[in-house]
């Protein structure tokens, strides 16, 4: 869950990274993270779910990871399931599609509602700094629309698509959500019903309270934060960047083709997350220009509680199944 070295200390090194006095970065091999093939499943006998990878441009490289429950395929489906597309976390700077946090997650949330899931591997920071996660994260949309895999067009309902990230992947989420509702007739036979944002990361040039209350926290303290902003956004730009702050140039009018659209809104977060402040302040932001949105936060936590905790993760997939199976 955490690193041993203290991130108010060194948190280049929490992250598994060493700066370098040119600037430069070395992720430290030993914190990479495990990769995990498709076929991996730590809870055969309850979780009955298919998985396989697909290349999408092999020359970033870019590619998603499919996860088809088992009860689909064995039946001719009747009812195709609903389509959730899932960009993970990390800060933009760590994560992998192959990580076991973000590949055990996809094949509960796969298994619980059930859905096809499509899990999209993304170009990282700051080797690749934004917008280069939201233009990859745009690519798998448009990518969806043309692939003619069976798992997809068999047993996948694209009329009934959710767009869903964790942390880093949540502010992916809004960006692409965002250029994806400026070209909707583009994307058919996709069709976007609604973005989940599970505890987005969003920022600021600015603490907020729960970030002053949280500042030591022992997961994901507000120096971490820093660290991956300074990596993430382009050369030049604080905090107050519209790929940080949601709240600094509003594009009204984008978000009032969101409303026409008919898309819902769910944001989650809980009490024990240093950004839950921001969170909170988007959420009400949207639902003042009258979109239609959900917000479940919860007591305690931490951010990402739902990847480590599992009475936490039941309670989330019972709300993201109740958002997504009410269309």
């Amino acid at each position: 869950m955490s690193s041993p070295i203290d991130p108010q200390v060194d948190p280049y090194g929490y992250l598994g990274m060493i700066r370098n006095p040119d600037g430069s970065l070395t992720r430290i091999p030993e914190f990479l993270p495990t990769s995990i093939p498709p076929s991996y499943n730590p809870d055969p006998n309850h979780v009955q779910v298919l998985t396989k990878d697909i290349p999408i441009n092999k020359e970033k490289p870019n590619w998603v990871r499919l996860y088809l429950p088992k009860t689909a395929s064995n039946s001719i489906p009747t009812q195709k399931l609903p389509l959730i597309i899932y960009y993970h976390g990390g800060g933009f700077i760590l994560g992998r599609v192959t990580s076991p946090l973000s590949h055990n997650f996809c094949l509960q949330t796969a298994n619980r509602i059930p859905a096809v899931i499509v899990s999209v591997e993304y170009r990282l920071a700051p080797e690749h700094r934004l917008p280069a996660a939201y233009d990859d994260g745009m690519e798998a949309l448009q990518w969806m629309r043309t692939i003619n895999d069976e798992w997809l067009t068999k047993y996948a309902d694209f009329s009934k698509c959710f767009l869903m990230g964790s942390s880093a992947g949540g502010n992916i989420v809004y960006q692409v959500g965002l250029r994806a509702v400026a070209c909707v007739d583009d994307l058919l036979p996709l069709k976007i019903q609604g973005l989940i944002f599970h505890q987005p990361f969003f920022g600021g040039t600015q603490r907020t309270l729960s970030e002053v209350r949280f500042s030591n926290d022992k997961v994901f303290p507000p120096v971490v934060a820093d660290v991956m902003w300074e990596l993430g956004l382009p050369i030049g730009v604080d905090r107050d960047h519209e790929y940080c702050n949601p709240m600094t140039g509003i594009k009204l009018e984008v978000l009032m083709n969101v409303k026409d659209q008919g898309w819902r809104l769910l944001v989650t977060g809980c009490c024990g997350d240093p950004l839950v402040d921001r969170q909170i302040e988007f959420m009400r932001m949207l639902k003042e220009k009258g979109l239609d949105v959900i917000g479940e936060f919860s007591d305690g936590g931490f951010h990402g509680c739902e990847l480590f905790d599992d009475s936490k993760a039941e309670i989330f997939y019972g709300v993201v199944k109740n958002f997504v199976l009410s269309v």
